[in-house]
């Protein structure tokens, strides 16, 4: 595990060393992927990125994409200005009053690829993902995004896992750069797979237990206990055999099916959760988005806070918990990675790291 720190991140080129880049233009990979303004820990998380390049002189150009727009073609695309796919519900024109306000920028919004860049210091293209060469990986597609700019950023951890054009085929064609917020994701990642305080408790939920199968397999041996949702409930066969795993004793649910841990789960799971000096969790303990079945993600939520360990906290669903009962500043550190953070903690190469050596 200690090859991943070794190999890949400290090989890489970080943004934090990018001099002189005052009047050049930086593409930067943000990941906007947010159902509204509201869930904002992906957008204040690129703003420290963001304020860097601005405050050194740097033209920008955001890049991002926006969920998954419905694939209804619009005109031949032999140029690759017009979109193939429209979805103004994904417009990323939803993002533009929170940046301004926390940037104190005008952001000029590109609705499709311009000639050149227009007068401005601060632009934003419209969702990646309107274009079919994006998600296809396409390197004529991220051609045309290089010819926007000068200098190419990833500060898009979350999306780091995916091939996609301007994340994996973007850097070849422009010198490239991991972002500040992409450099500590990797970092505090790569410290508790490497260097965990022990005792290390894994938390692992969500309704998909295989996806989470990998990075229980890759630090089981590093663990001290795993404690798993009520999800393992429905599909326990999956789960490895292991003193260190810790499956729910009681649950809560509905039609034969166990949708939240229970109480007496809740509280063996304290015990673990109060010796822990380092604390990882991905996934929801239960179906959290309802009510009824929210009790023991919350409950994990606030003992997490209380303990002395040092937490790391990720995915969608977890981290949108977290900042809706106001523990943020409590945690050790949210990521912004769902997938890409079970990618990394697993021992999987990401691509779009791979691609900035």
């Amino acid at each position: 595990m200690g090859s991943i720190k070794d190999d890949i991140i400290e090989k890489m080129r970080y943004l934090k060393n990018l001099k002189n880049i005052s009047g050049k233009t930086v593409l930067l990979r943000t990941d906007f992927n947010i159902e509204a303004p509201k869930d904002a820990l992906r957008l204040e998380s690129s703003l420290l990125t963001l304020r860097f390049l601005l405050k050194n002189g740097a033209r920008v150009v955001i890049l991002s994409h926006r969920g998954r727009p419905s694939k209804k073609p619009r005109t031949p695309n032999l140029e690759l200005r017009t979109y193939d796919f429209h979805d103004p519900e994904l417009s990323l024109k939803i993002v533009i009053p929170f940046l301004q306000k926390r940037l104190d920028k005008k952001i000029v919004f590109l609705k499709d690829f311009p000639g050149k860049l227009p007068e401005g210091k601060l632009f934003l293209l419209e969702n990646l993902r309107f274009w079919d060469g994006e998600d296809k990986n396409d390197l004529r597609f991220a051609r045309k995004l290089a010819q926007l700019g000068d200098f190419y950023v990833n500060d898009a951890f979350a999306v780091s896992h995916r091939k996609n054009a301007s994340i994996t085929q973007l850097p070849k064609l422009l010198p490239a750069y991991g972002g500040l917020l992409l450099e500590k994701e990797l970092g505090v990642l790569s410290d508790v797979m490497k260097n965990p305080k022990k005792p290390l408790v894994l938390i692992f939920g969500g309704s998909k237990m295989e996806d989470k199968l990998p990075v229980i397999k890759n630090l089981l041996s590093k663990a001290d206990k795993v404690l798993l949702g009520s999800a393992v409930v429905n599909n326990g066969d999956l789960v490895p055999k292991s003193s260190k795993i810790i499956k729910p004793i009681d649950w809560v649910g509905e039609k034969g099916a166990a949708l939240d841990i229970g109480s007496l789960t809740v509280n063996k799971y304290a015990g673990e959760i109060k010796k822990a000096k380092t604390i990882i969790w991905n996934g929801p303990l239960g179906k959290f988005e309802d009510q009824r079945f929210a009790g023991g993600s919350i409950a994990i939520a606030k003992m997490i806070v209380k303990s002395k360990a040092f937490s790391v906290i990720g995915g969608g669903e977890t981290t949108q918990l977290i900042i809706g009962l106001g523990l943020r500043k409590k945690i050790g550190f949210l990521s912004t990675g769902g997938g890409a953070m079970l990618a990394f903690l697993a021992g999987e190469k990401l691509p779009g790291i791979e691609a900035l050596h």
